[in-house]
């Protein structure tokens, strides 16, 4: 391409980009920034760049072989923490767009919110913090903004991503008290009882959308779910006898898909309906106003919210709670045991001798939080112990 043919960068693009976005959005003006000062991207705004710094990650790759409810070697049709965090960020995307609000940011949270995640899903992060228990405990989210802080080692100027405070803020979705007395200004929100950003909330409540109706899609293709038992919630129902009236020979595959597909958009329609009525409702026009607020401003209609609370504990009961669900999870359990043990006795074994200022129950636990499912099961089998009954 000659000199004469390159594209003229203008006045500044990707600061443009934001002026359409409602006034409590975050953008780069109201942004807290990094903790080490970078020069601004050229191509990019900021809240891209953290994306993009996000999907090249090592972390995020490894979401690939991260279950999330079943094994990952049990069948590559399944979800894993890689397909469901790209679900969450289409859909927290879609609501960021409708709502005015910064979807680039919001999109960012959406695809690091799993990063910390541990091998095995919950069985996994609840048999590492079994392990952790006399040394601080293991919480996936904390976890998660460690790997984005420190863990990851790609640059030479600063250790981790050094991604903009909103979008840490945003990953870090739970932290007890006591560790956020640690965390200082992230912290503090915990302890004070304050909200996140209105896109940290998006990606928050998109997470629990994604999973529960790509569960529901991944328990009925692996016939742990019947139709039946899902008949229990009257929403199924009524989207299931839409489905049928409107396509009266449609073969079952599709109809499933497309009864999961409506129930998905009554819950992501309702959410921005409820939210959008809220912010024209109350006097909420600041990122300074949403963080005030005694309780999220993004949030379903009571009907809805109820709704979705009772497909939760329908899938707690028959999905999660399934004798084969559990028995992986039993499995899976064993072998984090067991390696933490193994890793505890014999630090030599570990990939490199954690720094001084690590402790080695720390080192073991992220070196294991950062395996995958089928890397754990091959190193307990290199280790030595038999395969979990």
């Amino acid at each position: 391409m000659s000199d004469t043919a390159r594209p003229s960068r203008g006045a500044d693009p990707p600061r443009d980009l934001e002026l359409h976005l409602a006034s409590y959005a975050v953008t780069s003006l109201n942004s807290r920034g990094r903790i080490h000062s970078e020069p601004a991207p050229q191509w990019r705004n900021e809240f891209q760049r953290d994306r993009d710094r996000i999907i090249h990650s090592a972390a995020f790759r490894r979401l690939e072989y991260k279950t999330q409810v079943f094994v990952n070697h049990e069948g590559d049709m399944f979800r894993t923490r890689l397909t469901h965090s790209l679900e969450v960020a289409q859909i927290a995307r879609t609501m960021a767009r409708a709502l005015g609000v910064n979807e680039d940011l919001t999109e960012a949270i959406a695809l690091a919110h799993d990063l910390g995640h541990t091998p095995f899903g919950h069985a996994g992060q609840n048999a590492l913090n079994a392990c952790m228990r006399e040394h601080g405990g293991f919480e996936h989210n904390l976890h998660s903004l460690r790997v984005v802080e420190i863990l990851e080692e790609r640059y030479p100027e600063f250790p981790g991503l050094n991604l903009l405070f909103e979008t840490r803020e945003g990953i870090l979705k739970h932290c007890s008290r006591a560790n956020a007395e640690t965390l200082g200004e992230l912290g503090r929100r915990f302890i004070e009882r304050r909200q996140p950003s209105i896109e940290a909330q998006i990606a928050n409540v998109a997470d629990e959308i994604a999973y529960n109706h790509h569960d529901i899609d991944d328990g009925l293709r692996a016939n742990l779910l019947q139709p039946a038992l899902l008949r229990e919630f009257p929403l199924y129902i009524h989207y299931e006898k839409a489905v049928h009236d409107s396509w009266p020979t449609i073969d079952s595959k599709r109809a499933r898909y497309s009864v999961i597909r409506k129930m998905l958009n009554h819950f992501v329609s309702d959410l921005i309906d409820c939210t959008a009525a809220r912010l024209r409702r109350d006097p909420i026009q600041t990122v300074a106003d949403v963080r005030a607020q005694a309780r999220p401003v993004v949030d379903f209609s009571p009907s809805t919210k109820a709704q979705h609370q009772d497909l939760m504990q329908l899938l707690r009961r028959h999905l999660y709670g399934h004798p084969q669900v559990v028995a992986m999870a039993e499995r899976s359990q064993r072998i984090v045991h067991d390696l933490f043990r193994c890793f505890i006795d014999s630090p030599r074994l570990l990939p490199a001798l954690p720094p001084p200022a690590v402790s080695a129950p720390q080192a073991v636990a992220d070196y294991i939080a950062g395996m995958t499912d089928r890397f754990a099961i091959a190193e307990h089998q290199r280790q030595g112990f038999a395969a979990p009954a």
